[in-house]
């Protein structure tokens, strides 16, 4: 049962530091209790306080790590209803269906495709993540070779979807070293399935027909030792779906519903006819709040979009999104190819080098970090100053990569030539363009 903020106070060690982030300990242990808080944040809490503040420092969803290798991912740990209160922390897992008498040389082909479903965007490698295998016939012996392949051919993460136990252990003896989810727990089985994920320590997949007995389920299974659980309400219409998680979610964090403070999985692949409607109501779950969509399938224009709302939905809103200060090539630059500089403000970059790449013109683009600001806003919170852009350009070693001193500086910060010429003398400092989209033709009117 979580404790009180007051319960919490008195093991706390009083000292008011303010290394937490507060005033006092006692408005610590209110955000503590509250979610609003970790308990790592406390230097100098004691460890027979940590243990005993270990169920109200834990998150109200719990986080479930799932999957081995380069695209193992957690989903839950969340702790509000809304990314503006603070932020999301798990992205949700994006998982393509197959099923487990799909042909040899049909899942090569598939996992083919799907592996190369891989956006770079702001820095970051966007990917799809998990492939479910679903037993379709209760064929044991197939169900574990489609696994398996998916297992040793793939990177993906795996879930192994199935009611049948039998069949469930032979694709954990498969499958289990990358540590699948196990989904298919229902009243049923509860029994068979809790025993094997106890045996095999991997995370299970409880199903029930209603939110009520979601919680009777997972009482259950936390009763036998059980801790990562992944919730499925049974919804298979969009509008009861959505309820259903959004009360799963309001339940964990409003409520303190231990029971129902696991991620969720939605089957969008089961609510529709079409991989298009799919991706809608996958958009939908990606917002609030599934954990894992299950879709039919990857298509280049179905999954991107998704990959691109999903990393907007769990970017933390309070800090902009920013690319590394640097040198960045564009159109393969030589020694006698322009030099510009702009901020690391993530949307400032991407345009910037995509209308220098447009052009066809090769260019050297200096990224000064400016605690991903926009061009005008570092200007006027002197994070984009002359002096400091200039100091960045002469440490930057630009020098030692073109045969000229000239750089091209954004027009909506003009007025920092003056101080970049006293910090770079020697230099010429051109003043470019307001708007990135005249980049293309200032650069063709310099060459």
């Amino acid at each position: 049962m979580a404790l009180t903020g007051i319960q919490i106070f008195k093991l706390l060690p009083k000292t008011n530091c303010k290394e937490c982030g507060v005033p006092t300990c006692l408005a610590f242990a209110m955000n503590l209790a509250s979610g609003k808080a970790e308990l790592d944040q406390c230097p100098y809490v004691s460890a027979e306080a940590r243990e005993q503040l270990a169920e109200a420092s834990a998150p109200p969803i719990r986080p479930v790590k799932l999957g081995a290798g380069v695209r193992a991912l957690t989903v839950g740990g969340e702790t509000v209803l809304s990314r503006h209160e603070k932020t999301f922390y798990n992205p949700t897992g994006l998982a393509a269906q197959i099923a487990s008498d799909i042909a040899p040389a049909e899942l090569e082909k598939k996992l083919k495709i799907w592996n190369a479903f891989q956006f770079e965007r702001v820095g970051l490698n966007l990917r799809p993540e998990m492939v479910a295998i679903k037993d379709v016939n209760g064929k044991a012996d197939q169900f574990a070779k489609t696994a398996k392949a998916v297992a040793e051919s793939s990177e993906f993460s795996l879930i192994l979807v199935t009611e049948n136990p039998d069949v469930m252990k032979a694709g954990v003896l498969a499958a289990g070293f990358k540590k699948p989810l196990l989904m298919g727990a229902t009243a049923a089985n509860a029994d068979a399935m809790g025993a094997i994920a106890k045996e095999t320590g991997l995370p299970l997949g409880v199903k029930s027909d209603s939110v009520a007995g979601l919680m009777a389920l997972a009482e259950k299974f936390t009763g036998m030792g059980l801790k990562d659980l992944v919730l499925d309400p049974g919804s298979r219409e969009p509008k009861a779906a959505f309820a259903d998680i959004v009360a799963i979610r309001r339940a964990a964090l409003k409520q303190g519903n231990r029971a129902l403070g696991f991620p969720t999985i939605v089957f969008a692949n089961e609510m529709a006819g079409n991989l298009d409607v799919e991706t809608m109501i996958a958009a939908t779950f990606i917002a609030k709040y599934g954990s894992i969509v299950v879709m039919s399938d990857f298509a280049g224009e179905n999954i991107f979009p998704l990959l691109l709302e999903r990393l907007n939905i769990f970017t933390d809103p309070q800090r902009p999104m920013t690319v590394t200060q640097g040198i960045y090539e564009i159109n393969n630059p030589d020694a006698n190819s322009p030099v510009l500089v702009t901020t690391n403000f993530a949307l400032t970059y991407f345009i910037v080098s995509g209308e220098v790449e447009g052009s066809k013109m090769p260019a050297w683009l200096l990224i000064k970090d400016s605690e991903g600001l926009s061009v005008m806003t570092a200007w006027a919170a002197g994070k984009f100053s002359g002096d400091d852009v200039g100091a960045f350009v002469k440490k930057s070693g630009i020098s030692d990569k073109v045969n000229h001193k000239q750089v091209i500086i954004p027009g909506y910060a003009a007025a920092i030539a003056g101080d970049m010429e006293e910090e770079l003398p020697g230099w010429t400092i051109t003043v470019g363009p307001r708007e990135a989209a005249h980049i293309p033709a200032f650069l063709k009117a310099k060459k």
